[in-house]
C-alpha cells in the first residue's frame, strides 16, 4: 500500500530555486511520487509513497521551512503507485487568482467540519458554491451547489463579486485550498458570512457516513486514482486518452468511445488524422502491457 498525503501551508518562502532542488532531491531520494508546488506565499501538494517515507519528507518539509502545522492535510491510501514521477514546481502563486496573501488577514476561523457543514448547507438561505472546474463539478458535487463554470482559477473573483453580502456563502473544493484563497478574497471585499469545508471534498468522504451524506457522484483527483467515493475508496470513472477528461461507465457504453482514441466528450471533435495517431499510440501501449513494460505515450492523470 502507498500513502497519499495532500497540504498546503500558507508561510512566506525565500530562496525558491535553492529550496527546489532540495526538495526535487530529497523525494527522489525517498522515492516519492507526486507534485509540490512552492511559492513567495507558501507550499501546496500531493504525494505518495511508503508510509516511512512519507513520515521522513512531511518531518523534513516542517524542518526546512520552519512550521508546526500544515494548514490543512488530506491523508489517504492506494493499492498502487498513483503518480509517476516527483516534480517540485515553482509559481507565482500556490493557486493562480491573482490575489497576494502576504497581507493575509482571517477575521473568524470558517472552517466547518462536516457534522457543522451539513447543516449550513442544509439552509436554504445558504449560497453554495464549487470552487473546482467545470468537468470536476460533472463527476460529483454537493446536492444544490452552483459551479461558476471557470475554466480558468484567475477568473473566479469575477464571479465572486457578483455575490450578495448578506448571504451566508459556503464554499468547498477538493483539498480547501481554492476556497482559503477565495474566503481571505471575499473577506477583504466586506464579505462577513463566508464558510469553508475543513479539508475540503476528501476529508469529507472520509469521515462521513455515506448515510448522512449530502455528496452526490464521486470526487475527481488529478492522479491515476482518477475518482474517489466515501471512505476515500477509488471510484468507477477512468481517463479520455483523446481529450483528458474523466469518463464514467456510461459514456464506456457509448458508440462515441474507443479506448485510448475518444469518448462522447471529445469524439466529434477529433479528426481522423488525430484519431489514427491515438489507434496506434493505444496499440503500443497494449503491446508494452504484454511484456509487462510501461509505454513513454502513458502520462500522469
Amino acid at each position: 500500500m502507498f500513502d497519499v498525503f495532500g497540504f498546503y501551508k500558507f508561510i512566506k518562502i525565500s530562496y525558491l530555486k535553492k529550496n527546489q532542488k532540495i526538495l526535487q532531491d530529497q523525494l527522489l531520494n525517498k522515492n516519492i511520487r507526486g507534485t509540490i508546488i512552492i511559492s513567495n506565499e507558501g507550499l501546496n501538494g500531493t504525494i505518495s509513497g511508503k508510509n516511512k517515507d512519507i513520515k521522513l519528507i512531511k518531518d523534513y518539509l516542517h524542518k526546512l521551512f520552519k512550521f508546526e502545522k500544515f494548514d490543512s492535510i488530506n491523508n489517504s491510501k492506494s493499492s498502487f503507485q498513483p503518480f509517476h514521477k516527483p516534480k517540485v514546481k515553482i509559481k507565482k502563486e500556490v493557486v493562480p487568482m491573482n490575489l497576494s496573501l502576504k497581507k493575509r488577514i482571517k477575521k473568524k476561523d470558517s472552517h466547518l467540519n462536516p457534522q457543522k457543514w451539513n447543516s449550513l448547507i442544509k439552509d436554504k438561505k445558504t449560497v453554495l458554491i464549487d470552487a473546482r472546474k467545470p468537468f470536476e463539478y460533472k463527476v460529483g458535487t454537493f446536492k444544490g451547489s452552483i459551479n461558476p463554470d471557470v475554466d480558468n482559477f484567475r477568473d473566479f473573483p469575477k464571479y465572486l463579486k457578483k455575490l450578495k453580502k448578506n448571504q451566508p456563502i459556503a464554499m468547498f473544493c477538493t483539498g480547501g485550498i481554492r476556497c482559503e484563497k477565495a474566503s481571505v478574497f471575499l473577506e477583504n471585499k466586506g464579505y462577513n458570512n463566508v464558510y469553508q469545508l475543513k479539508g475540503g471534498i476528501l476529508n469529507y468522504l472520509k469521515k462521513t457516513d455515506p448515510k448522512k451524506s449530502l455528496w452526490k457522484g464521486e470526487c475527481f483527483v488529478f492522479d491515476n486514482r482518477i475518482s474517489l467515493k466515501h471512505g476515500l475508496k477509488i471510484g468507477s470513472y477512468s481517463m479520455c486518452s483523446g481529450c483528458r477528461k474523466p469518463i464514467s461507465p456510461k459514456d464506456k457504453k457509448s458508440k462515441k468511445y474507443e479506448e485510448g482514441v475518444s469518448c462522447p466528450n471529445c469524439h466529434d471533435n477529433l479528426t481522423n488524422n488525430q484519431k489514427s495517431r491515438f489507434r496506434m499510440r493505444q496499440k503500443q501501449i497494449n503491446l508494452a502491457k504484454k511484456t509487462g513494460k510501461s509505454h513513454i505515450f502513458q502520462k500522469e492523470y
